[in-house]
């Protein structure tokens, strides 16, 4: 019942209009919408055009509403960066990533150049830091893992058990929240991933346990943290690169 009286009240009219819009001076399309619907219309603009300086460098994305009813929309960009050495960037969150050692504190160490070496059979613990300076909502976390290493899963027999992280504070995250910040992890092949629907403001970390298996030197994408309805919100950590070595 109060669903439906919000509606009444928030959607009092019937959609009957025209949305157009420009990207800049350049008219970039239109949709008709006509009566209650979840249809839903996609314009898609090239990545080249907006970074062409020859149209003017920065230019004003303009939409127009012509008639009743309400518009809802959505402005997102996607694109793969052209450099593997990134920086970290906050949107929304700040993403921090750490290579710790498990079983000898020699296994692991980061070199002037900010590079990590890990001794081929060591245990490595991942340790992700996040800062939420909002409360945010149906968070995901995903970090991906070092091709070299390969996660221990404690939830698999064959894993074996997970040393129990030194810096563990009883998962406590204020006076009114005792447990894990997340409500579901996987432990996959290439990366781990944790979720939760309602996230409040303050610290949070994030720790699991790999394997270095296979020698090498590789380059690992940043951890990335986002609102999953509002990708926007969002924040990631540097890239890193990882050496195995025997």
């Amino acid at each position: 019942m109060a669903l439906d009286r919000y509606f009444n009240a928030f959607e009092a009219q019937t959609p009957d209009f025209v949305a157009r819009i420009w990207l800049g001076d350049t008219y970039a399309g239109s949709h008709t919408y006509e009566g209650y619907s979840t249809e839903r219309h996609e314009t898609k603009i090239p990545m080249s055009y907006l970074m062409d300086t020859a149209t003017g460098g920065t230019q004003n994305l303009i939409l127009d509403k012509e008639g009743p009813g309400r518009l809802y929309y959505r402005l997102g960009l996607k694109y793969a960066p052209t450099n593997f050495n990134l920086e970290p960037l906050d949107m929304g969150f700040v993403v921090m990533r750490e290579y710790e050692a498990v079983d000898d504190a020699d296994d692991v160490y980061r070199d002037e150049d900010g590079v990590w070496h890990i001794k081929a059979g060591a245990r490595v613990r991942i340790r992700i830091t996040m800062v939420a300076d909002n409360r945010r909502y149906h968070v995901a976390l995903v970090d991906p893992l070092p091709a070299g290493l390969e996660i221990i899963n404690p939830a698999l027999a064959v894993s074996g058990d997970v040393p129990q992280d030194p810096n563990d504070t009883n998962y406590r995250y204020g006076w009114w929240w005792w447990g894990t910040w997340y409500q579901h992890q996987n432990m996959r092949d290439e990366r781990a991933e944790a979720f939760t629907t309602l996230l409040w403001d303050g610290v949070y970390t994030y720790t699991y346990v790999a394997r270095a298996t296979t020698p090498g030197t590789f380059v690992v994408p940043p951890a990335k943290v986002e609102e999953m309805y509002s990708p926007e919100v969002f924040g990631r950590s540097g890239n890193d690169w990882v050496v195995v070595e025997d």
